[in-house]
């Protein structure tokens, strides 16, 4: 989920890691990772060997269809191990206090059914009851911040670790800085086809993580692997509301 091409061969490792450990626990699985698998099919395939989800989409169609493996920790600052939070980005020549300033302003978000893009900024303003009045569906994070940075949109809920990402690698971000963050929830978790075993995978995924060069590991901010119960992904409010509610 957080792909992008200065990280591409370290997930390359990290995954060969994984297929050599997958296979001496009799785990058939591709050599290379598939990177055009994505969204409800795939996931919901009975082939499928390791992905990893978000979790909105995991409670609301994915619950009965697919077994929960494990979750990537990222040490997002201020989270629990496993856990991650959005961030509320703005420009840096706007001086609104806080986000329901943007109340009347376009909020750009990925997906509708985005934990982090959607459901955290829903979640975070539903305490005051309010919501934004226009808003923009850009399709990815990236897009997101981008059109916050270049006037398209005027506030954006990002993902605290695609965030990271976008400080580290993309000259836009210098644009931005954060207003609010939400409160932190389970992180991106890994799943599996119900055909197999998640406790096998998830062993196999810790000893990945423990011959992956550090290195590459930093690369990729993960630093082990948490075991989330499914009933704290379940514990997360979906929205009350659509965006056609707003636009």
């Amino acid at each position: 989920m957080y792909d992008r091409p200065e990280l591409s061969e370290s997930h390359e490792e990290y995954w060969r890691n994984i297929h050599v450990a997958l296979s001496n626990r009799g785990i058939d699985s591709p050599i290379h990772l598939n990177k055009q698998g994505f969204g409800l099919p795939f996931w919901k395939s009975e082939n499928l060997v390791l992905s990893q989800t978000c979790g909105m989409p995991y409670r609301k169609y994915l619950l009965d269809k697919v077994c929960l493996v494990g979750t990537p920790d990222f040490g997002v600052d201020g989270c629990p191990p496993g856990y991650y939070c959005s961030h509320f980005v703005v420009r840096k020549n706007y001086h609104r206090e806080s986000v329901a300033d943007y109340h009347g302003a376009v909020f750009a978000f990925n997906e509708v059914d985005s934990q982090s893009g959607f459901a955290a900024a829903w979640n975070h303003l539903k305490v005051d009851q309010i919501w934004f009045k226009q808003t923009l569906q850009t399709g990815a994070h990236l897009t997101s911040a981008k059109a916050v940075a270049f006037k398209e949109a005027d506030i954006a809920s990002i993902d605290a670790v695609t965030w990271r990402f976008a400080e580290q690698y993309e000259e836009f971000a210098g644009q931005l800085r954060i207003l609010e963050t939400t409160t932190p929830t389970p992180g991106l978790p890994y799943i599996t086809s119900r055909q197999n075993d998640p406790d096998l995978i998830f062993d196999a995924l810790q000893e990945a993580l423990a011959v992956t060069n550090p290195q590459t590991l930093r690369r990729l901010h993960i630093r082990g692997i948490q075991k989330i119960p499914k009933a704290e992904y379940l514990n997360v409010p979906n929205p009350e509301i659509s965006v056609s509610d707003h636009q």
